[in-house]
């Protein structure tokens, strides 16, 4: 089976034979593994003054970067970041670079969410202020953000090469959700419920990611009804075991390798980390291997190579 077609079969909870497959939500170490700076770390300010040659070879590095990655470290699916600024026109060339290079070996991800997310330090206070003075207001923000986006969804529809969307905005501290379980099911959820609909008659597959302590808010999650939900986050308290069992049959499982430990923590620590999800990931299928954030500027990279060695050896469907 193709790397895909694995990632496949864990979204739609079908049985396999074989490796888990493995996803991260991104991967920043290109610098020290490959001497190449992340996509999304770049900036074109002569973009526009660039011949189309000129702009065509950054396109065709970028994809084959996104590629190498995937290759090196056994993912199944590419979150396809791009730097900022490029238009939907070059992201399409881009990723028709990557199926000329790897075909349809992997699944190949754009971000699709639009909900409100957890407010920065400098944010804060002024979404407190509105959602309690204007909550009409927030609620219309919010519908209009969700009108807004879906005919771009369509267009990445059409262009017949991308498998799904990463809903990527974070609800939740490591204690708590930003919003109270009743004041969630009331800003965010029908939005929420609204875009992962269309995007499945649309045809794509959906991941929801965030971090943090989701116990509270898992069952509106789960209302929503994406292919899967990511990071399974350790650091907030979540244990893959507890969400396996509440709903495994209902949704997909992504991550919950300790990252907090893949960077401070002891080898041993962080092996037992990796040996946790599987072992409570795998059981029934609709798992896939992964941390509970992603391999981000500053993770020893042979940390990551750790865990990998775990996977390849106890990570196998018999």
């Amino acid at each position: 089976m193709t790397p895909r077609e694995r990632f496949v079969c864990a979204l739609e909870h079908r049985p396999f034979k074989g490796l888990v497959p493995h996803f991260e939500l991104e991967f920043y170490l290109t610098m020290e593994a490959f001497g190449r700076v992340h996509p999304s770390h770049r900036l074109y300010r002569q973009w526009d003054q660039m011949s189309e040659n000129e702009r065509r070879l950054h396109r065709r590095d970028i994809a084959d970067l996104h590629v190498s990655v995937a290759r090196r470290f056994g993912l199944c699916g590419i979150n396809f970041s791009t730097p900022k600024g490029w238009k939907d026109e070059d992201i399409l060339l881009s990723i028709e670079e990557a199926r000329n290079i790897s075909g349809m070996d992997y699944m190949i991800f754009l971000q699709g969410d639009v909900t409100y997310s957890l407010p920065n330090g400098d944010e804060m206070m002024d979404f407190v202020v509105k959602i309690a003075e204007d909550p009409q207001g927030m609620k219309d923000e919010a519908q209009r953000r969700v009108d807004e986006f879906l005919p771009r969804a369509e267009k990445f529809k059409s262009w017949g090469i991308v498998d799904g969307l990463l809903l990527c905005c974070d609800y939740c501290y490591n204690t708590n959700p930003f919003l109270s379980p009743d004041m969630f099911d009331e800003f965010i959820t029908p939005y929420l419920v609204q875009i992962v609909k269309a995007y499945r008659e649309m045809g794509f597959y959906t991941i929801k990611h965030t971090d943090g302590n989701i116990m509270p808010i898992l069952k509106s999650l789960l209302s929503a009804k994406p292919h899967a939900i990511h990071s399974i986050d350790p650091q907030g308290g979540v244990d893959i075991a507890e969400v396996k069992r509440i709903a495994g049959d209902e949704v997909c499982l992504i991550g919950n390798v300790n990252c907090a430990l893949m960077q401070t923590g002891k080898e041993e620590e962080v092996i037992e980390s990796a040996r946790y999800a599987l072992k409570n990931g795998m059981p029934g299928g609709g798992y896939v291997f992964g941390t509970s954030n992603c391999i981000y500027t500053g993770m020893p990279l042979e940390r990551y190579e750790l865990i990998l060695d775990v996977w390849k050896k106890e990570g196998v469907y018999a």
